[in-house]
């Protein structure tokens, strides 16, 4: 844990970019910064230190000792900041002597053979889940939460000991994230360049680090696809970018393989260079090209810039075979008032229920739902019961005489929701009919 004179300088700017950070961001905007205030703890002690890893049986990557014995026993950090050690420790347990099994770019098949178990049919015991769980983390410190599931490690066993690694809840085909930084120091330094650059930091480490023409460079030296989506990817946590990287990005986009990320970058620096992509791109027969666009319309359109291409929304309904797509379409359409009962209609009748319930979903806000009682019947008879929840979840209950019997045979199902129950009791009201009619 013996300070070089690289770490030292490093050290030294840290502390200094710090307090830039912390006057960049004044008002705490950034994820997580009310929390942590960019103050740190006061640093622990090199004995105090050693004497807690010799207790617990376990040597510290040296970047991040140094972190702590020389910048501050956590405190301010990414998202919800760094715990202090004896907390990392205690939520950690006896599972840091284990080897560490993961490692960068783990192939999904390989992953999925350690999560496996997680989905599974059959029910865990508690100590099968433990034991499941303690495979897959073993050899890393738990030093911080992102919020939620998500928390962050670092690796202290095996070749990658010293390497940050995002954690979150156990599924098929999501192996953890391993950050692209070598060591704690390094990974730390960066967060608080991209505070000080303004950039988006609400997912900071996901994203491949450097600034436009770093990225840029690295997108055309690049041999591999993997590493040209990850830089292209990368672009998307800048404040800003040159009308020499919308012109990179335009030739791009006249490559199927990038074309998708290329156009959403156009949109999301200047909507107006990607207007021409989307317009292309909404009359596609490909399903996957109208989910981005519509993807891209919903995350980087305004309202203005989304009314010329509603038409063209509509015009897709017909293709739409992924309740997705639906669900994206919806949001657009609602949000203007246009998408109505009949337009969803044709997709009550698929096979899919997410289909079906994306399509009410999709039309909670319609007005008229009093003229078409015989579509809002299809969601009350339907044979998936989340369908039928969903229906009276998001279309209410529709006071309505034809719909009547339908409600009184599923009343038995919702009587005890109590939010539910005031909405058929909401219904008799309306058409003044006896508190008890659904009971007799």
């Amino acid at each position: 844990m013996k300070k070089t004179d690289k770490t030292e300088n490093q050290i030294d700017r840290i502390k200094s970019k710090l307090k830039k950070a912390r006057r960049k961001d004044k008002d705490l905007t950034d994820f997580g910064s009310d929390l942590h205030k960019y103050v740190l703890n006061k640093r622990i002690s090199k004995e105090a230190l050693a004497k807690l890893e010799q207790e617990n049986q376990v040597k510290l990557p040296e970047h991040f000792a140094l972190f702590l014995t020389e910048v501050g026993n956590g405190g301010a950090g990414p998202y919800y900041g760094i715990y202090e050690i004896d907390k990392s420790l205690s939520y950690t347990g006896n599972t840091m002597a284990l080897d560490c099994v993961l490692y960068p770019r783990m192939p999904k098949e390989e992953w999925n053979l350690l999560a496996g178990p997680f989905a599974s049919a059959e029910r865990f015991t508690d100590e099968e889940y433990d034991a499941a769980r303690d495979k897959i983390t073993g050899g890393m410190l738990n030093f911080g939460t992102q919020g939620c599931s998500y928390d962050m490690y670092i690796v202290i066993q095996g070749a990658y000991s010293g390497k940050v690694v995002y954690a979150a809840d156990i599924y098929a085909d999501t192996p953890f994230f391993f950050t692209y930084e070598d060591n704690f120091l390094d990974w730390y330094e960066r967060w608080l360049d991209e505070i000080i650059l303004g950039y988006d930091t609400a997912w900071f480490g996901y994203k491949m680090p450097g600034g436009e023409s770093e990225l840029i460079q690295t997108y055309e030296g690049a041999q591999s696809a993997e590493t040209k989506t990850d830089a292209l990817e990368g672009m998307f946590k800048l404040d800003k970018i040159s009308q020499e990287a919308i012109c990179f990005l335009k030739s791009i986009a006249e490559d199927k393989k990038d074309r998708n990320n290329a156009i959403r970058l156009i949109c999301k620096y200047s909507f107006d260079d990607g207007r021409p992509y989307i317009a292309e791109m909404i009359k596609s027969e490909e399903e996957e090209d109208v989910l981005e666009t519509l993807k891209t319309l919903r995350g980087y359109g305004k309202g203005s810039d989304i009314q010329e291409f509603v038409n063209a929304i509509h015009g897709c309904l017909g293709m739409i075979e992924d309740h997705e797509t639906l669900s994206f379409a919806g949001y657009i359409l609602e949000s203007f008032g246009t998408l109505t009962l009949k337009d969803i209609e044709p997709f009550l009748c698929h096979p899919n229920p997410l289909m079906r319930r994306s399509a009410i979903y999709a039309t909670r806000g319609c007005s008229d739902k009093a003229e078409n009682a015989e579509i809002i019947a299809k969601t009350l008879t339907d044979c998936d019961e989340e369908v039928v929840r969903d229906s009276i979840l998001y279309y209410g209950v529709v006071p309505h005489e034809e719909l009547l019997p339908y409600y009184k045979a599923i009343w038995l199902k919702f009587k005890d929701n109590e939010n539910f129950a005031k909405n058929f009791h909401g219904c008799l009201k309306k058409l003044k009919l006896p508190e008890d009619y659904f009971d007799k």
